[in-house]
C-alpha cells in the first residue's frame, strides 16, 4: 500500500508493479488533480536541482540519478498510455549572482555539460517535464496495470509499533496490506508524528505565475537569484516561485504576485504589460538541507518511507522509487541508501 498519490508515490507504485507486487495507492485528494495543493501538480517540472553545487552531494546525486531516468520513464508512459509528459531538453541558463568557479568545478566533477556565456552559465542538458501531464500519464499507466486507487481517502495518524496489520481511515475503516510505503510529502509528519520516525518535514508554500507567450520566446529555462522562468511547448510560461513557511495554507497573495511579476519582467522585459493567466500555489515537503527520507521505518517492520524531497520530488522521483523498491525487495540498490535513512 502506497500512502500518497503524488509523483513520488505513483513512480514508487510503478516500480513495485514492475517487480510483480499488487499495489494500492491511498490518496487524501484526487490523483493528478490541480486542487490537491500538492507540489507534484503545482511545481514547474524542472528536471534538475537548482544550483546543485550548493547542496550536499547526496541531494545532487539523487537528483541527477532521477533526471537520467526520465527519458526512459517518459518514453514508456507515452508508448503505453498515449499521454505525452512533454519531456524537453531545453537547457538552463543561470545568471549572476552565483559562484562561477564552484559551479564549473562541480560540472566537471559530475560530467555535466556546460558553457560559459559572458557572466552566464548554460547547462544545455537540463530538461523539463510537464508535471500535470506526467501525473495524468502515471495515473493512466497505474489503472492499466490494475493498481487500486483509493482517492479522497484520508488516514488517521499511525499508532502501532512492531508490525502493521492495517491502517485506519479518518472515517473508521481499516485498510489492510502486507507492506506500507509513506510517500505523502508535506503531510507525512502528521501521519507519522506518533511513531519513532522523528521526521523533520513541514509544508513550505510555493506560489507561481502563468503567462501566455509566443512559442519559443524562451529557448532555455532561465534562473536568477532564486527565481526561474520556464516555457512549455505551447507557449505557456511559468514564473516562480516563492518559499513560504505558512503551514498548510494553499492560498495565494497579492504581495507575492507583485514581487514575482517584477522579477519576471526584469529578466524578460517582454513580459511587461502581459496579462497573468493564472496564479496558484503548492505545498512542498520542506526538510533540512533538501535531504529526503528513503528508508525502512525504525520500529515498524513492514513500513517504509519515501518522502521529504522538498523542492526536488519530481526530479528525484524515478531514482528514489528505484531505491525504496530495492530496500523492499532486498536487491542491491542503485546507490547507497544510508544518507537518506531516518533516525541515523
Amino acid at each position: 500500500m502506497i500512502i500518497g498519490g503524488g509523483i513520488v508515490g505513483c513512480m514508487t507504485a510503478m516500480e513495485l508493479v514492475n517487480r510483480g507486487y499488487r499495489v494500492t495507492i491511498v490518496e487524501r485528494n484526487q490523483i493528478a488533480s490541480q486542487t490537491s495543493g500538492e507540489s507534484s501538480w503545482a511545481g514547474a517540472g524542472l528536471v534538475f536541482p537548482l544550483l546543485p553545487w550548493m547542496y550536499r552531494d547526496e541531494v545532487s546525486q539523487l537528483a541527477l540519478a532521477g533526471a537520467n531516468r526520465y527519458p526512459q520513464v517518459c518514453e514508456q508512459l507515452l508508448r503505453e498510455t498515449g499521454i505525452d509528459p512533454e519531456l524537453i531538453q531545453c537547457g538552463m541558463l543561470i545568471k549572476p549572482p552565483f559562484d562561477k568557479t564552484l559551479a564549473t568545478q562541480w560540472c566537471i566533477k559530475n560530467n555535466v555539460e556546460f558553457e560559459t556565456i559572458g557572466e552566464d552559465l548554460l547547462l544545455p542538458g537540463v530538461a523539463q517535464v510537464r508535471n500535470p501531464r506526467l501525473l495524468q500519464a502515471l495515473k493512466q499507466w497505474l489503472i492499466l496495470h490494475k493498481v487500486t486507487l483509493l482517492e479522497h481517502t484520508q488516514l488517521a495518524p499511525i499508532q502501532e509499533t512492531g508490525t502493521l496489520d492495517g491502517l485506519k481511515t479518518t472515517t473508521g475503516e481499516t485498510l489492510q496490506a502486507d507492506l506500507f510505503v509513506v510517500t505523502s510529502g508535506a503531510w507525512s509528519y502528521e501521519l507519522l508524528k506518533d511513531t519513532a520516525a522523528n521526521l523533520e518535514i513541514k509544508p513550505m508554500r510555493g506560489q507561481i505565475l502563468l503567462y501566455q507567450m509566443p512559442a519559443k520566446t524562451l529557448p532555455h529555462i532561465i534562473y536568477q537569484d532564486g527565481f526561474y522562468l520556464l516555457q512549455r511547448q505551447d507557449g505557456y510560461l511559468l514564473a516562480g516561485s516563492t518559499l513560504e513557511d505558512v503551514g498548510f495554507d494553499t492560498g495565494v497573495t497579492e504581495a507575492a504576485k507583485r514581487e514575482m511579476q517584477a522579477k519576471a519582467e526584469a529578466i524578460v522585459p517582454a513580459l511587461k504589460d502581459m496579462p497573468i493567466q493564472k496564479h496558484w500555489s503548492g505545498l512542498r515537503p520542506g526538510t533540512p538541507e533538501n535531504l529526503p527520507t528513503i528508508s525502512r521505518h525504525p520500529t515498524i517492520a513492514n513500513l517504509y518511507l519515501n518522502t521529504g524531497h522538498f523542492r526536488y520530488g519530481v526530479t528525484m522521483a524515478p531514482a528514489s522509487a528505484k531505491l525504496i523498491t530495492a530496500l523492499i525487495t532486498g536487491d542491491t540498490p542503485l546507490m547507497d541508501a544510508s544518507p537518506y535513512a531516518c533516525c541515523t
